[in-house]
């Protein structure tokens, strides 16, 4: 008798493992986790079930609880099915709800809390409904396991095809929840990123970041985290994180950042200006926002780092007073410090006066003798407007190739939240879905200090698709990644709009005349298409028509029993519509949102052929 056999007559005999005249793998799965005596003895009775399962150290056996499960998962031995009705709904303030059973708390909204507004196609406002869930620590292999992409269509100047050969350097749009999608693209492109922007939810009290009030702040902290190690993980040794903020997380941001990159791996603080007027609503105007800079290795960073165009201000000081063919030029004093100065840093100069000068104490000249002869030879020494002053060399304009960028960036140079909404409105017309969005200007100062042509950078809260369409001006490489159902009608437009040439943002500054392409794919739906069902329901009868639909398939939580359920259906109904959805969320099954990769040939998940080759060509295998 096989040891599959053997395993299901075994636990056959345990009535507490049979609903409905069948094996109920999950309740299986949930008396393994938590080492029932009764199980055990069940498993210690079969030789070759001890000898599989148990492993003897010193006389002891120690049951392999991890292996165990994973055998009792698989497809092949037991059909999905479910366990004890749960009767707990919703967060407890306390955490004794998060801390059941030792496990693993991992925290994060379905809705990658982009910020989306709350809207749907008729323009209707709904709350945001988000989870949080307890998970095992052997479950989180699963949960965060590479999942398949589907829906491979490409995009360039001749529209689209789902017919091509992807290639490695193609630029990617990719629809599912940003945490899944990191960690499925994370080996592909492990320390290959060279930029990563965010404009993650901001947790304000307008924005779609939705958790009871006494646990947001933490929420958001342990949303946030999980994405940022995934980021650190993704880019270059050169490469840089930036991430946009506003007063009201910056700081606890800027410490989890310290926690996840390292205090040293810290670059920059930089102020955008995003109002050039004053806002008078509160006492103190707010008319800036942070932009976060952490590189793994702020030294090669640095040597990388482009300089910025010098501005009309800056160069100011740059002027002609001589009619010089070569342009406008200004005087740089000639005199260093003395400290590390060589013999040929000292000596004499003499100017068309006759007047001779040498350095100060302390001083050497800056250049030594013989460029300083060449240079005066050229015409490249000014001794003030008579002749007689100390010593300066000229630099022209034309040779600036830039300067140090600052962290004061305002909106002059690279403009503020009017000058987006506009860019938003001539691109899709008024809308207010997106309350805070960045101006193409911003991100062309981000991509031109941090990255060169054909660098990849990465966006996983891509929204209206800023990042991605000023990279594509710019001839850089992107990944970006949204959940929300608005990623047709405003990111791949928006990309699609700048293909095709499109005149707003930098376009004319670039002279951008259309033109490169991208692959759009998706993370392949299982549970999650009951999550957009429940969250989209209008009222407590679609919700139990939908409970009706779920209990009936493979994706319902081991720790819901649907006969308990509707036993105590009259408790359900209630519950406020809000607890009902919430509850709703939490009894689907998290390990199965979206199809893993390795069960792509299983025939139950409907993957095509023309997807699994798409998949094999990705992943490489």
């Amino acid at each position: 008798m096989t040891i599959l056999n053997q395993l299901l007559e075994a636990l056959s005999t345990d009535e507490r493992l049979v609903i409905g005249g069948k094996l109920a793998k999950n309740k299986i799965v949930e008396l393994a986790l938590k080492l029932d005596p009764a199980l055990l003895k069940i498993l210690l009775a079969n030789d070759q079930l001890k000898s599989h399962f148990f492993t003897d150290i010193e006389g002891m056996l120690v049951f392999d609880k991890v292996a165990f499960q994973r055998f009792v998962n698989n497809k092949s031995f037991l059909p999905d099915s479910f366990t004890q009705f749960k009767n707990k709904i919703g967060l407890s303030v306390d955490s004794h709800y998060l801390a059941d059973s030792n496990d693993v708390v991992l925290s994060w909204p379905y809705k990658d809390c982009v910020l989306e507004g709350g809207q749907t196609e008729d323009e209707q406002k709904r709350s945001e409904i988000f989870w949080n869930e307890t998970l095992a620590p052997e479950q989180l292999d699963t949960l965060l396991a590479p999942k398949v992409l589907t829906g491979f269509t490409k995009f360039d100047k001749d529209g689209f095809n789902n017919e091509f050969e992807l290639k490695n350097d193609e630029n990617l749009v990719i629809k599912g929840n940003n945490l899944l999608a990191l960690k499925s693209i994370e080996s592909k492109y492990l320390n290959s990123i060279e930029m990563i922007y965010l404009d993650p939810p901001y947790n304000t009290q307008s924005d779609s970041f939705g958790y009871n009030d006494t646990f947001n702040h933490s929420s958001w902290l342990t949303f946030m985290k999980p994405r940022l190690e995934v980021a650190k993980r993704l880019l270059t040794e050169t490469g840089s994180l930036w991430v946009s903020i506003d007063d009201n997380e910056a700081h606890y941001l800027k410490v989890l950042l310290d926690e996840v990159f390292g205090r040293s791996c810290f670059v920059a603080s930089n102020v955008w200006q995003k109002r050039y007027s004053r806002e008078n609503r509160e006492a103190i105007g707010d008319v800036h926002e942070y932009i976060f800079v952490y590189s793994k290795n702020p030294l090669l960073f640095k040597e990388k780092r482009n300089l910025v165009p010098i501005n009309e201000k800056q160069a100011k000081v740059y002027r002609n007073p001589n009619n010089d063919p070569k342009g406008r030029w200004r005087p740089i004093p000639m005199t260093a410090q003395a400290g590390h100065a060589t013999p040929e840093q000292f000596y004499e100069v003499t100017s068309p006066s006759g007047k001779v000068f040498t350095p100060p104490d302390g001083r050497c000249w800056g250049i030594a003798k013989a460029t300083y002869e060449r240079l005066n030879a050229e015409g490249r020494i000014y001794f003030g407007k008579n002749g007689d002053a100390q010593p300066n060399t000229i630099r022209y304009l034309s040779e600036v190739e830039g300067v140090t960028p600052w962290t004061w960036w305002p909106s002059e140079e690279v403009g503020h939240t009017d000058e987006a909404k506009k860019e938003m409105h001539s691109l899709f017309g008024k809308l207010d879905t997106f309350e805070s969005p960045k101006p193409e200007r911003l991100l062309e100062r981000i991509i031109h200090i941090a990255t060169s042509q054909d660098d990849i950078i990465l966006d996983f809260f891509a929204g209206s698709g800023t990042t991605a369409a000023v990279a594509l001006k710019l001839k850089r490489k992107f990944i970006t990644i949204e959940q929300m159902d608005y990623i047709d009608k405003f990111t791949i437009k928006r990309l699609r709009s700048v293909i095709d040439g499109e005149q707003g943002g930098i376009s004319r500054e670039v002279n951008w005349q259309g033109g490169g392409s991208f692959v759009y794919c998706e993370l392949a739906e299982l549970a999650s298409k009951y999550s957009d069902r429940i969250e989209q329901a209008e009222n407590s009868n679609e919700l139990i028509a939908l409970w009706n639909d779920l209990k009936e398939s493979s994706n319902l939580s081991y720790k819901i029993d649907p006969k308990e359920f509707d036993k105590n259906i009259q408790s359900f109904n209630e519950l406020s519509y809000e607890d009902q959805q919430r509850f709703l969320i939490e009894a689907i099954d998290k390990n199965q949102l979206y199809v893993n990769y390795s069960e792509i040939d299983d025939e139950t998940n409907g993957i095509s052929d023309q997807d699994k080759k798409f998949n094999y060509n990705f992943y490489g295998a």
